[in-house]
């Protein structure tokens, strides 16, 4: 069986390999990965410079397992936005070895001479995470860059979102010669020039407010109001909580109103993407000043009748309808067709509504269906006294699609 070391280099500098690292770097008779990183270590080696999956293995297959011993280095830490872990598992009849080395973060920090273990930390290289939302909430945040998210374009993000004034610390080149280390405001890093690989440490001062991960049920007050329709708070707590939405999910808002749920489903998925369907302009326009209020970056707005713009989009891990305008059963076949695992939650007043989907999963018996009904009122001062004015009863319809039963789920254990 051929031995794998996937090695991490560090930032970059030599001097700033660990002594494992060193050690399995000289054992290794092949070396791979980067370019400039083979280039580095790979002298008296057989060196193939790529970190391709497909050329990885094909290395390793071609490899001579009495003799060989293949190296692949990774930059920074094997556990930190490294190749490494879509190396794993990926090299058949391989036996494979981590080496641990410095991260951008932990060298970055120490030179700005900081701690980092109260920062928030996300990646903008080859991802679209929530930037702006992570900014508004935590004081300190760590961000890679790269590709079209250089660090003058998120702090030209920044500024759009009235983060102007925010402290930016960039790192670029990190522990090269060459390395340099920059620090402004959001503004002033907006008009620089900095290589898209690099890092940054951003710290908000005011950060803090309403707009927690985790929390859901947001004051209806929060949100600008008009004509459209709007899932009230209670409502949208419990529906959020049948969704389960998860950090990373791709999430679709059928109906998406003022976007009350489509803001909550966002910040529920800092991860994730948020995509809100809506065919009414006067919504339309109230979406997009909800999502500048909310500084929802990850969510997009798709103008039209959903179920004819659903396959323009990512396939849904989850999805919260608020209304079909009469298409019900059209719309859930447009859903399962993208993906039959996604998990569903409705919204529905009318009882007519109700009927059309309690029909339509009466011929999908692979799902499992909840229906609860949730009646609410709201108390109104009249001179000394408190009137409660009931609302339109709401039914929240969740369905999920069965696990295939354990055969070990049937058994029963007896007595010892």
């Amino acid at each position: 069986m051929l031995k794998v070391n996937v090695i991490g280099i560090g930032p970059g500098n030599p001097n700033l390999l660990t002594g494992e690292a060193r050690q399995a770097i000289a054992e290794s008779t092949i070396l791979a990965g980067d370019k400039r990183m083979v280039g580095q270590f790979g002298s008296g080696k057989k060196v193939c410079p790529t970190i391709k999956l497909a050329e990885l293995a094909e290395v390793a297959a071609n490899a001579d397992a009495e003799k060989d011993v293949l190296g692949i280095l990774v930059s920074g830490d094997v556990g930190f936005f490294s190749l490494a872990k879509t190396i794993a598992g990926k090299l058949p009849q391989c036996e494979v070895k981590r080496y641990c080395g410095i991260s951008s973060l932990v060298y970055f920090a120490s030179r700005l001479q900081m701690s980092w273990d109260d920062a928030k930390i996300i990646s903008m290289h080859g991802r679209q995470q929530n930037l702006v939302s992570a900014v508004l909430q935590y004081k300190k945040v760590f961000s890679l860059t790269g590709g079209d998210n250089s660090p003058q374009e998120l702090c030209r993000q920044l500024c759009e979102q009235g983060l102007g004034k925010v402290t930016v610390h960039v790192g670029s080149n990190l522990s090269y010669p060459d390395e340099k280390i920059v620090t402004g405001t959001a503004e002033e890093i907006a008009e620089g020039n900095f290589p898209s690989l690099s890092v940054m440490m951003i710290l908000n001062e005011k950060a803090g407010g309403p707009l927690r991960q985790g929390v859901h049920g947001l004051d209806d007050s929060l949100f600008l109001r008009g004509k459209a329709p709007m899932t009230k708070q209670e409502i949208r707590a419990v529906s959020i909580s049948k969704l389960q939405p998860r950090p990373d999910d791709i999430i679709y808002d059928i109906g998406a109103g003022t976007g009350s749920c489509s803001v909550e489903l966002a910040l529920q998925a800092p991860l994730g993407k948020l995509y809100a369907f809506e065919m009414k302009e006067d919504a339309l326009e109230l979406l997009r000043l909800n999502k500048e209020r909310f500084h929802c970056d990850n969510m997009e707005i798709v103008a039209g009748e959903a179920s004819e713009e659903i396959d323009k989009t990512p396939a849904p891990d989850c999805v919260f309808i608020g209304g079909s305008s009469g298409n019900m059963a059209k719309m859930l076949d447009s859903l399962y067709a993208r993906n039959a695992a996604c998990r569903i939650v409705i919204n529905v007043i009318a009882l007519e509504t109700l009927c059309t989907v309690v029909d339509y999963y009466k011929e999908k018996p692979d799902y499992d269906l909840d229906v609860v009904n949730i009646a609410s009122a709201y108390n109104k001062k009249l001179g000394r006294y408190n009137l409660m004015m009931a609302q339109n009863p709401i039914y929240i319809i969740t369905a999920v699609k069965k696990r295939k039963q354990d055969k070990r789920d049937g058994l029963k254990c007896g007595k010892a």
